[in-house]
This record gives C-alpha cells, structure tokens and sequence, in this order.
C-alpha cells in the first residue's frame, strides 16, 4: 500500500486563480491543476492508494465550514480529510472535539501561513488539546518557499513548543524544517516526532528562468536524508509528495533510489502511515473514481502565497 500523507487541494471555482496566486508568490510551478479530480489523476498514476488532504485554514472564522467539507469528504475515492484549525479560530477546544467526534484523523495547522509562531500559547493549547483528543497534528515546519525571511516554526520553536505541552503525535512536514535541515537533528530527535518527504527531494522547477539561483533549485540530498531516516528512525518517516506543488510519481522514484532496505523503503512509502491512520490493506486495484468536485479545502491565498493552500506545507 502506498499513502501519500501530505497533499491539498482547491474547490473548482477557484483552483486556477489560488495555484497561479502560489506559483507567483513562489515563483515555483506547480504539478497538477489543484483541484480535487487533478490529485486523483496524479494517484493513479503513481498508483498511490491513499492520499491525506491537508486544509489550511487562514481566516479563523472559516474553520468550522472548512471542516464540515472535510466530514462529509473524507473516506471517498481513497481521499482521507484532515481537519483545520487556526490559531484564532473562537473555541478552537470545542471544535477540535467536534473534529475528534467526526472520525477525522488529524487537524493540518501552518504557522507561517496562519501568521503565528508555533511556540505562541495560542498554538499551545491546540497541540494539548489535540494530544488529550488522539488527534494526529500535521504541521508545516521550517521556512516558507512563498515567505523567504519568515521564521515562525523552526526546529528550535517546536521543540520549545513541545516542551510545554503533553504527548502529542506530531507529523512535521518538510523533513521537520524546510531548509532548517541541519537544526532537525539537534532540536527535535528523540522526540518520537513523524517526519513527511513533503516537497523536499525533487529539485524545484522555477515558474520562469532565472527566478532562482541554480543551486537553490536542490533541496534534500541523498546524504542528509539518510541522516535524517537513521536518526529518526525509519518507521517515524512517511511519504508526502505535497501535491499539487511535487509529484507523487517523482517523489515515490525519489524514495526507491534511496541506500536504504526494502522493507525501509516499504514502511515509509506507506506502511508507517497505514500504522498511524489505522487503515486496513486494500488492493491496489482500487478504482479512483474522478468526478466533478465543488469540495472546500483550502482559503483564496493571502497576498503572499506559501506551498500551502494547497502547500509548501
């Protein structure tokens, strides 16, 4: 079984507008359309099973109707909807319970995007009462493509964060810290943290030449991960392709080159993440089914765009 963990999407109505607001913010291209019916395509081809849409929350007020998209949504055409939550959201408490109560199996926060570092008590108490409700936490770390300069979740912030609240299941996207990858180690080991191959393996296509410099278009190499697979272990490391911005069948690639045992290779293309989503196996004859979706899962943008809304979450 293969699950991507980390993906997003954009109703219909508005996926075109959102992904060309990202890729400008970004300068980055993206992989698909944004859309609903554009990640299912891109399963299939990667003859993904499984794939975890992550909703990024940026008006607080929204949370509630975001999430009920999600509740209705989840479990269809092997799509698996996260919860969002914004630091501001009013009883952001109650409607994590509402979350929990719904079967959703995790909430997706982004402390860049939502404009609040992640070691702020308004993030504080969502991790806690997340980790008192079983509900997995999905969270961007490090450094924003669309935000350059912006330091809201470092690895050394969510370790500070960490050290004040109770256990909670974590996923840090990015490796833990998108181009922080040399303080992953240091700030967060030993801290029984997931890690996600969100958007940090394939080199970057630029959205027009010369938007970067060449050796800023590699990110992750062979080496660090590596590194970061033995340190963290091989069973806390889950594939995340971070759609529409990576490609799931790239990505996979990506993973399988890697110096690392079958069954490594295995557990985190999807074993890991069947574990802690509870998901019993299913063939990967499953027929995706593409239909025209009017689904919610994500805000317009900002006037500065992140990974995220879809996501360099």
């Amino acid at each position: 079984m293969i699950i991507d963990i980390h993906t997003h999407t954009f109703p219909d109505r508005i996926a075109a507008i959102a992904v060309d607001k990202l890729k400008k913010a970004s300068r980055c291209s993206s992989m698909s359309d944004g859309t609903r019916d554009g990640l299912l395509l891109a399963m299939r081809r990667a003859q993904v099973d499984r794939a975890v849409v992550l909703p990024v929350v940026t008006n607080p007020v929204k949370a509630a109707s975001m999430n009920d998209v999600s509740i209705s949504l989840t479990q269809q055409d092997g799509l698996i909807y996260f919860g969002g939550i914004h630091p501001d959201t009013p009883d952001a408490g109650s409607e994590l319970k509402r979350i929990a109560d719904a079967g959703l199996k995790g909430v997706k926060i982004h402390p860049v995007y939502q404009g609040t570092d992640i070691d702020d008590p308004r993030f504080l108490r969502i991790l806690e009462k997340a980790g008192e409700l079983g509900l997995i936490v999905l969270m961007h770390a490090g450094e924003d493509i669309g935000f350059p300069g912006v330091i809201r979740c470092s690895p050394e912030q969510t370790a500070h964060a960490l050290d004040q609240v109770g256990p909670v299941r974590m996923i840090c996207a990015h490796m833990g810290g998108w181009r922080n990858w040399d303080e992953v180690t240091d700030c967060l080991a030993g801290r029984g943290l997931y890690l996600d191959t969100a958007f940090t393996l394939e080199r970057i296509t630029p959205l027009y030449e010369g938007a970067y410099d060449d050796d800023f278009l590699n990110m992750l190499d062979k080496e660090t991960f590596c590194h970061l697979v033995n340190t963290f272990g091989a069973d806390h490391i889950l594939f995340g392709s971070d759609s529409p911005w990576g490609d799931p069948a790239k990505t996979i690639a990506l993973i399988r080159s890697m110096p690392l045992p079958a069954e490594q290779i295995d557990a985190i293309l999807g074993g890991n993440a069947q574990k802690l989503l509870g998901i019993s196996f299913i063939s990967r004859s499953l027929q995706l089914c593409i239909t025209p979706s009017t689904s919610l899962t994500a805000d317009p943008p900002p006037s500065r765009g992140s990974w995220h809304g879809g996501s360099h979450d």
